[in-house]
């Protein structure tokens, strides 16, 4: 139950795709496109994308980049 437009907890955790074009300074169309491609992390349901605030905000702050620190021995 919403309380002074407060989101439930579990939307809260999820991203809007209007709020995603905003951050990048893109038009909606284009977070459609990078999600159809697999740029932005996210889970198709039907016709929905479902995009976490965590993984978002992880993919943000790499560049998209996976990081893998056990490849090289020399960041430990």
């Amino acid at each position: 139950m919403r309380r002074n437009g407060e989101c439930p907890d579990n939307m809260s955790s999820r991203m809007s795709i209007p709020e995603i074009a905003n951050r990048l300074s893109v038009g909606r169309i284009a977070v459609y496109t990078m999600l159809e491609q697999g740029i932005i992390p996210a889970v198709r349901l039907g016709r929905r994308w479902i995009v976490t605030r965590h993984a978002y905000e992880t993919w943000e702050r790499t560049c998209g980049m996976q990081l893998d620190f056990s490849r090289d021995p020399s960041i430990r």
